[in-house]
């Protein structure tokens, strides 16, 4: 019986030894698959998800096999990321850096789009580690910035140019005012001259201003329901000395009743532009065309002249800033290059479009588009007829 009862207790110890082995090992097992399925998680850190939601621009987050287990609409929008992997090298490249180093990349790259790369565009990015696992990647397009930078450095240069000739001249009419001081001829065609590239460079200057203020995202802040009719005779009465000076006739159209929503002032800027460039390009004697009409709800202003016409290689520049078909004729009649540039920032803060057609030798028209305004519901009522067909008459 003593031996018995030893042989229970040696039993029972060693089965405890036994289990509580199993248990141990079953524990240090279970704790090395949390961890392996801690470290194999593609969960990012928390609050990194309601901080990219809540980002305007591009955010990645890629784990340590390079795949993307967080992006945001805009990194989708730029194309940066494609079936959970990064889209550009130059950004894989990053991301390996950041993994090696672990240090903070900050940098501007140039990312080359299109299937034939011909296109491109210009981001800041910003890339850390995000614990021990994640890489964080902000994307900042950059491009349409260093577009207009690129504009401004070019409209700087430009008027440079423009101005230098002008000024240039006024110098050496000086010179030449002293020189000819006993001679009343020559003094008065110097003065002549001096007066015209005074005057070159007023327009230039007010043309300039014209431009910045038409370039200003309030340039249209306070429109207003406007005539169209009115804006041509405004336009038109403004062009009507330089047109008897060369004899050339100013055709206007009847009227149409068109309303369209903007700025007056602006408007009329943009039909004298095109009329006075109508003139200035055509052959004394001849006859210039102004007139409107309604088609599908758009206003259609059309200025044809009987000029010599643009080339078809240079209607799609004539738009440019400071772009001339003639050079040596647009100084001659006194352009400063920007009046398309105008008229065609006028008409899109308007919501509208400028265009062109012409043939060399045939002339050109200029035709601005408009949305028509909302008829009045009151006035459509007292006519006793559909919009449709108060409309239709119009285009009557």
């Amino acid at each position: 019986m003593h031996y018995s009862s030893w042989w229970v207790l040696v039993a029972l110890f060693s089965g405890l030894v036994i289990g509580g082995g199993f248990v141990a090992i079953l524990m240090y097992f279970i704790n090395r698959s949390r961890q392996a399925v801690q470290v194999s998680s593609n969960t990012v850190p928390d609050g990194v998800d309601q901080i990219l939601d809540a980002m305007d621009s591009a955010g990645i987050v890629t784990d340590a096999s390079l795949n993307v287990v967080k992006a945001t609409a805009k990194a989708f929008a730029l194309a940066l990321v494609s079936n959970a992997r990064l889209t550009y090298p130059e950004l894989t490249e990053i991301v390996q850096r950041v993994r090696r180093t672990g240090a903070l990349v900050d940098e501007e790259i140039d990312l080359q789009r299109g299937r034939f790369k011909d296109a491109s565009i210009r981001v800041h990015v910003r890339a850390s580690l995000l614990g021990s696992r994640f890489v964080l990647l902000l994307v900042e397009d950059r491009t349409e910035s260093y577009r207009l930078e690129a504009v401004r450095r070019d409209f700087v240069a430009n008027i440079s140019h423009e101005l230098k000739t002008p000024i240039g001249a006024i110098g050496l009419l000086s010179e030449a005012l002293h020189t000819a001081a006993d001679d009343p001829e020559q003094v008065r065609m110097f003065a002549d001259r001096l007066n015209a590239e005074s005057l070159r460079i007023a327009r230039l200057t007010q043309d300039i201003i014209e431009l910045s203020r038409l370039q200003a995202v309030d340039a249209v802040a306070n429109a207003e329901r406007v005539e169209i009719d009115h804006i041509i005779g405004a336009a038109v009465d403004q062009n009507r000395v330089g047109a008897d000076a060369h004899a050339i006739e100013l055709v206007v159209g009847g009227p149409t009743g068109a309303i369209v929503y903007g700025d007056a002032k602006l408007l009329v800027t943009a039909v004298d532009n095109l009329i006075s460039n109508a003139i200035r390009y055509s052959p004394d004697g001849s006859r210039v065309g102004i007139g409107a009409r309604i088609a599908d709800g758009v206003v259609e202003i059309a200025v044809t002249d009987q000029g010599e016409g643009i080339p078809e290689a240079d209607q799609a520049r004539i738009f440019e800033r400071f772009f001339r078909v003639d050079q040596a004729r647009s100084r001659t009649t006194g352009g400063t290059g920007l009046g398309l540039s105008i008229v065609k920032h006028a008409v899109q803060n308007h919501g509208g479009d400028v265009r062109v057609w012409s043939q060399p030798g045939m002339g050109s028209t200029f035709t601005i588009r408009l949305p028509e305004a909302d008829k009045p519901a009151a006035a459509l009522r007292s006519a006793g007829e559909p919009a449709a067909s108060s409309q239709g008459e119009q285009n009557q």
